[in-house]
């Protein structure tokens, strides 16, 4: 299966359960390792852990391979490496500190999303140590 069928497959996948912010990035000018990132959030634990998920199991319905799949114990940040395509599902809050548009957004790649995919997540604010609470 060519790239582009791939890269629509995933999209697809992504959008069946409700990802928001999608972006896709073409990575074969920065690393032979794989030609595409995309980069999906979810508003829940649940929900990174179902995007993810989605897109294993349209890949596996393709016969792709699915050469990884890490961080669904968490569900906070969920990785699937279908080889050519690295696919990140993401919470807003951790999407936004570790920033991985910056690493791979050289080469955004134009692709026909629902109105809703587009759509940013606002992030979350997490007080982790509570210190506010013991003041």
């Amino acid at each position: 299966m060519d790239i582009q069928k791939q890269q629509r497959l995933v999209i697809d996948a992504l959008e069946d359960v409700k990802a928001q912010d999608i972006k896709i990035f073409d990575t074969s000018h920065i690393t032979g390792l794989f030609d595409r990132v995309i980069i999906a959030s979810g508003t829940s634990n649940r929900q990174t852990r179902a995007l993810a998920s989605s897109v294993r199991d349209a890949a596996r319905e393709n016969n792709l391979s699915v050469l990884a799949y890490e961080g669904e114990d968490t569900g906070e940040w969920v990785l699937v490496d279908l080889g050519d395509i690295v696919v990140h599902c993401m919470q807003p809050a951790i999407r936004q500190y570790y920033n991985l548009e910056e690493i791979w957004g050289g080469k955004p790649v134009k692709v026909k999303l629902l109105p809703q995919s587009t759509l940013p997540v606002a992030p979350e604010t997490y007080d982790f140590d509570d210190e506010s609470d013991s003041e």
